[in-house]
Formats: C-alpha cells, sequence, structure tokens
C-alpha cells in the first residue's frame, strides 16, 4: 500500500490510516511522517473566499459503492461551498449497505440535503438568508431521475 497526500486526497489519506490506529505498522507510521511532511510544505495554503459576486450555497455530493473491501459499505462524501470557498465537507462511511450504485448515491444525496437544510437554518440566522433553492450537484442520473 503507497499513498502520496496530494491536497484533494489529503482528508481521504488521513481517514485511512486512521483505521490502523489500533494497531499500526511501520508502513502506517511512514504514511503518517508522509501527510506531516507534506503539510510543512504547504503552511502557506488556505481557502480564499470572494467578497463580491454570487455568495449562494452550494452542494456537491459523491459516493463510492461498496468501497470497502471488509464490510461492503459505501464511502459518501460532500463538500459546501459559499463565496468561491469550502464551508463543510463531510467524508465518511454509510451507515448501511447498499446493493446499488443508484442506492449509495441517494444515501449521500439524502445525507447532504440534511446538512444542506441545518446550513441554509444557519445562515439564515447569522443574516445571510438565502431566497432561492439550494443547488446541488451529483453525478449519477439514475439518483436524479428517482
Amino acid at each position: 500500500m503507497y499513498l502520496t497526500a496530494t491536497r484533494p486526497d489529503l482528508m481521504f489519506v488521513v481517514s485511512l490510516i486512521s483505521h490502523f490506529m489500533a494497531n499500526p505498522t511501520e508502513l502506517h507510521f511512514a504514511i503518517a511522517k508522509r501527510i506531516m511532511r507534506y503539510l510543512k510544505g504547504t503552511l502557506e495554503f488556505g481557502i480564499w473566499y470572494q467578497r463580491e459576486g454570487k455568495s449562494e450555497l452550494l452542494g456537491y455530493i459523491d459516493s463510492n459503492y461498496a468501497g470497502d473491501m471488509d464490510d461492503s459499505r459505501s464511502t459518501l462524501g460532500y463538500v459546501f461551498l459559499m463565496s468561491g470557498g469550502a464551508v463543510a465537507w463531510s467524508s465518511r462511511k454509510q451507515p448501511i449497505v447498499t446493493l446499488s450504485t443508484t442506492e449509495a448515491e441517494y444515501v449521500a444525496v439524502a445525507t447532504c440535503a440534511c446538512q444542506a437544510i441545518w446550513m441554509k437554518r444557519i445562515s439564515k440566522e447569522i443574516g445571510h438568508e438565502q431566497d432561492e433553492e439550494m443547488i446541488m450537484f451529483c453525478d449519477n442520473t439514475s439518483t436524479i431521475k428517482l
């Protein structure tokens, strides 16, 4: 198992090696060191938010079908963007075993929709009400039709 920690994969790699915290091997320590070296080299990076332009909340959702070989559960992930920067994100195993890619994506979209409702309410409370519908992007046409 050889992993590199590039920016999009950082959360995935950290999540993956955390599975082995109870019984780590030398390989897991080497991967953790590599992650730390990557973070040290990217301290000046950050998330930039735009002052002007659209400040609507956008959601992007995806999942993999039965990605975990041990328990056949899928992993769902979503990110919400506002003013050009990420404001909330999550990547975790789904709580159930799904029987198809459509079902896996549907569970991910439902989870993301719950987060979207919560975020819309919080935005309203802090004075940033979004009148129009929230846009969420999903890449599975069967799930969209469902």
